[in-house]
């Protein structure tokens, strides 16, 4: 795909805006005829003849998006999915035309881009604060100029009992919505030099600390591989096959592997884990943490 310019990107945009806008509306008749062979038989003209018929409807409703500051062109492209899916969705066995259908489509599909995209924090997730993201403005406006002023909590309550929403949820979405987020490459700084991102604190260990996490990790094994020795043959199976694997057998696994009971097992783990920790509480003031336990 070759590099296109933001130049170039809104010729292109204007272009299929213009287009669409002047593509011929489909009848009823039309409609049904094309989408039940699109369906039907997979034929691809009829297909694109109602997503050029119907392309203004896209452009009519991502227009209506464009105060969440996302890209037109990505607002339309969007769309058309939408409109896809209604084409591959639609049912004429119904009472209804595919226009109507696939207003739905378009604008759900454009929705759940912008709530992906408008901002990194996932803004709504139940249909109610979906509602209450996308008519929040309209609403808050509505109460400003009904009451002459800003809103308040009495206009937020308003706000809450005509979406079905939480106050509370009518407070965080009013912060989120007022607060955009800033990206990690913002040049920041009276020079004009610096990106916000190299403000922000290295937290992973340096070299000599992952130096030293190193050493100690190879004498705790050594530690470990000593103690070990000292434990008889059915002992150290059990031992590691319980405590040194990340996933350990069970007891029923290894009575069975040894002809002894459960219970048995359970008794042999318990001495073995006696013996370890007298030795290791020479080095370490909790052997357990070597063990696994």
């Amino acid at each position: 795909m070759g590099y296109v310019d933001d130049g170039g990107l809104r010729k292109a945009n204007a272009a299929f805006i213009r287009r669409s806008m002047k593509a011929p509306l489909l009848s009823r008749e039309d409609e049904f005829s094309y989408a039940k062979a699109w369906r039907e038989e997979h034929d691809e003209s009829s297909l694109h003849k109602l997503i050029e018929a119907y392309n203004r409807l896209v452009v009519s409703t991502a227009s209506k998006f464009r105060h969440y500051g996302l890209p037109m062109s990505d607002l339309i492209q969007e769309g058309v999915v939408g409109l896809l899916q209604a084409a591959n969705r639609f049912e004429t066995e119904r009472d209804v035309r595919f226009s109507t259908y696939a207003s739905w489509w378009i604008r759900a599909s454009i929705q759940d881009f912008v709530l992906r995209n408008w901002s990194i924090v996932r803004t709504g997730t139940t249909a109610a604060q979906k509602s209450l993201f996308f008519n929040l403005r309209r609403l808050r406006a509505q109460i400003e100029e009904a009451q002459g002023r800003s809103l308040g909590e009495t206009g937020r309550e308003k706000v809450a009992e005509k979406l079905g929403v939480s106050l509370r949820d009518v407070r965080l979405m009013e912060g989120r919505m007022a607060a955009s987020d800033q990206s990690l490459n913002e040049v920041i700084g009276e020079e004009g030099q610096t990106e916000r991102q190299s403000l922000i604190p290295d937290q992973r260990p340096g070299p000599e600390a992952l130096a030293i996490e190193h050493r100690d990790g190879e004498t705790r094994r050594v530690w470990l591989k000593e103690a070990i020795s000292t434990l008889s043959d059915r002992e150290e199976i059990i031992i590691r096959e319980r405590r040194l694997k990340d996933e350990g057998v069970t007891l029923e696994q290894l009575g069975h592997r040894f002809g002894v009971s459960k219970e048995r097992v359970r008794q042999l783990e318990h001495r073995a884990l006696q013996k370890l920790k007298a030795i290791l509480v020479t080095h370490v003031a909790e052997p357990d943490d070597l063990l696994l336990e």
